[in-house]
């Protein structure tokens, strides 16, 4: 008997499309002399001192399953750094829960939020994981287009233009993949005066919070007056402490919510890696080092990498947080998908279409200098060379 695999597997999930950022990243995984500024992952290895604490978990046995919510310890860390950071106060017990990476926390905040049919606003160009997640939960994803103009921050009028009755939740992925766009403590406060007004519950993204640039430091929504209670934190180790492949996140936020987000964790995944939570106590309370060193390291990209495409024509603004920039290619003539291709084929340089991250990045790429400065300089050599054939 010939099984039709498609009548029973999950209609839902067959017409969600994969990741657009993998293709690049596997074409240039079988090609040889390729650069790759595709993939938002630091070339930092994780810092020695937070290796070791894990490996030493290994080899003194600490091999066990951890509580649910994450070893208290950890909980409690989490807390200290929020707290000195971003001047808000969690209670350990109650409010944290410690998940397997910041995407695990996306997943259960949405869950925990959305009924069948709720709306989910969601700021794009932005990460690919919020409307598949959106729609697995049963909402309705409602798109918000930030534009190059506004340095593509969410503004208080695009947000108030797509409320409905219906609305329920406000994706806040800031600082953004993949435009490098942060939001200011003014920007926040006109953004949070449109939540409270209409009574939303916001999700706040801010895996990339400790790589900001400038003066001015990452403001936390949270810390926004009137916030914390409506406010589900989104952070994570992956970023900050280069630790990608520990799969290590977190969320904070009402109790109650972080109680129902428990339950989805427990019954989904159990626990996050022991090993993987012990390093991260010791990356909270010794790494603020390493993190202004990294931050250090991308700055001197961030301005190469923006200075070069701005010489070349593909221009874009100066992106302040995260580690990618957001040229406009549309002087080229071509589709990002067509740009990105050709570019990869001809020159041996993986880039990531904008419209990977929402109709409205076409015409624009992701270039991720997460990456080393001899590679980047070569890269821009190899995008003038390609973009001379097009002339």
């Amino acid at each position: 008997m010939v099984i039709d695999y498609q009548s029973v597997m999950n209609q839902q999930l067959q017409s969600l499309k994969p990741s657009g950022i993998r293709k690049f990243f596997d074409i240039a995984s079988e090609m040889d002399d390729v650069i790759s500024l595709s993939i938002g992952e630091p070339d930092f290895s994780t810092p020695w001192h937070v290796r070791q604490a894990g490996i030493q978990t290994l080899e003194k046995g600490k091999t066990w399953y951890s509580p649910n919510r994450g070893f208290m310890e950890l909980r409690q860390e989490i807390c200290k750094w929020v707290a000195r950071k971003y001047q808000v106060e969690y209670d350990p017990a109650t409010d944290v829960v410690v998940t397997v990476g910041g995407s695990e926390a996306i997943d259960a905040s949405l869950r925990s939020l959305v009924n069948p049919g709720d709306e989910v606003l969601i700021p794009e160009p932005s990460f690919v994981c919020y409307v598949p997640l959106a729609q697995m939960a049963g909402g309705v994803p409602v798109i918000l287009e930030t534009k190059a103009e506004n340095d593509f921050r969410l503004t208080a009028e695009e947000l108030r233009a797509k409320i409905t009755p219906k609305t329920k939740v406000l994706v806040l992925p800031f600082p953004n993949n993949p435009t490098g766009a942060v939001m200011r403590r003014e920007h926040l406060e006109e953004i949070a005066a449109v939540v409270k007004e209409h009574n939303l519950m916001v999700i706040s993204d801010e895996i990339y919070s400790e790589l900001t640039y400038g003066d001015t430091p990452h403001v936390s929504f949270a810390a926004i007056d009137g916030m914390k209670e409506r406010t589900i934190l989104i952070n994570g180790f992956s970023k900050a402490y280069a630790m990608t492949g520990w799969r290590l996140g977190f969320a904070m936020g009402p109790t109650a919510i972080i109680a129902q987000m428990t339950k989805l964790h427990q019954y989904g995944i159990m626990s996050a890696p022991t090993m993987s939570q012990y390093a991260a106590i010791e990356a909270l309370k010794n790494g603020d080092s390493d993190i202004e060193e990294m931050r250090s390291q991308y700055d001197m990209r961030r301005r190469l990498i923006v200075d070069g495409l701005n010489s070349l024509g593909l221009t874009c603004f100066e992106p302040e947080g995260a580690f990618y920039v957001f040229p406009c290619i549309k002087s080229s003539g071509l589709s990002s998908e067509e740009f990105c291709e050709r570019l990869i084929y001809a020159e041996k340089v993986a880039i990531v279409p904008g419209n990977a991250f929402g109709d409205c990045g076409e015409g624009f790429a992701r270039v991720a200098y997460s990456n080393s400065i001899p590679n980047i300089t070569e890269a821009l050599k190899r995008i003038e060379r390609f973009l001379g054939t097009l002339k």
